[in-house]
């Protein structure tokens, strides 16, 4: 991180630039309710958000991976529109970053036509010059790969960039790339859990992305009890 703080500035999207977190845990309720029939606690069902959703689904059930699958895609794309939201101040993010010049990136585990369901629900596409989706990569967080083509498509090195994400997948494959990581409460996943991988920075609130990308400035991690 230099003085000038960071660029470019790369966001995981599902909890962290837009709010699907009411979408995905009343998706994966759904399923595993029709298809196993039976209730999982919620901290079992959403232990793999952040990986592609069939990893997701072989995790809960390695014979009945593809009937939760097509369930959960089935409800998810019924109700998609009514329980996507954007969150407050993100968008105000977004515009002040691309104002200061800072280059911005997506890099999700959804496939294509879902990040391109969110973008048209919730618009912020024109941000992002870069967008990685699960559709681009054979390897998923976790692994850097994700990153490093995002990376790569920018020209940039990882030294001075950044990875901001709700998910301990997101925060690890941030480290495993050599990016710097920050940490968001917003999301699915709760302090404990993100602390755990040991992001650099902690964000409570969108608008502290602005001190810590344009200056550097932020709470680190470690400041917060990680």
């Amino acid at each position: 991180m230099s003085a000038e703080g960071f660029d470019p500035v790369v966001f995981d999207l599902d909890g962290t630039v837009v709010d699907t977190v009411e979408l995905i845990v009343e998706s994966f309720r759904y399923a595993t309710r029709t298809v196993l029939e039976k209730e999982l606690p919620d901290e079992v069902i959403l232990a793999g958000v952040g990986r592609p959703l069939m990893e997701q689904m072989q995790r809960l059930s390695a014979e009945r991976a593809q009937a939760l699958y097509d369930t959960y895609r089935e409800y998810n794309h019924r109700r998609h529109d009514e329980l996507i939201r954007g969150y407050e101040g993100v968008s105000d993010v977004l515009d002040a970053l691309r104002a200061a010049g800072r280059r911005l990136g997506i890099v999700t585990s959804k496939s294509a036509d879902t990040t391109q369901m969110a973008f048209r629900a919730v618009g912020l596409r024109e941000h992002f010059e870069i967008v990685v989706t699960a559709s681009d990569t054979t390897e998923h967080k976790p692994s850097p790969a994700p990153l490093l083509l995002c990376l790569e498509r920018f020209g940039a090195a990882a030294e001075g960039s950044l990875y901001v994400g709700d998910s301990p997948f997101d925060i690890e494959a941030g480290r495993a790339a050599g990016m710097a990581t920050a940490a968001v409460a917003w999301g699915v996943f709760g302090r404990e859990e993100l602390l755990a991988a040991r992001p650099d920075h902690w964000l409570d609130r969108p608008g502290e992305l602005l001190a810590l990308c344009l200056g550097g400035e932020g709470a680190r991690a470690a400041a917060r009890g990680a």
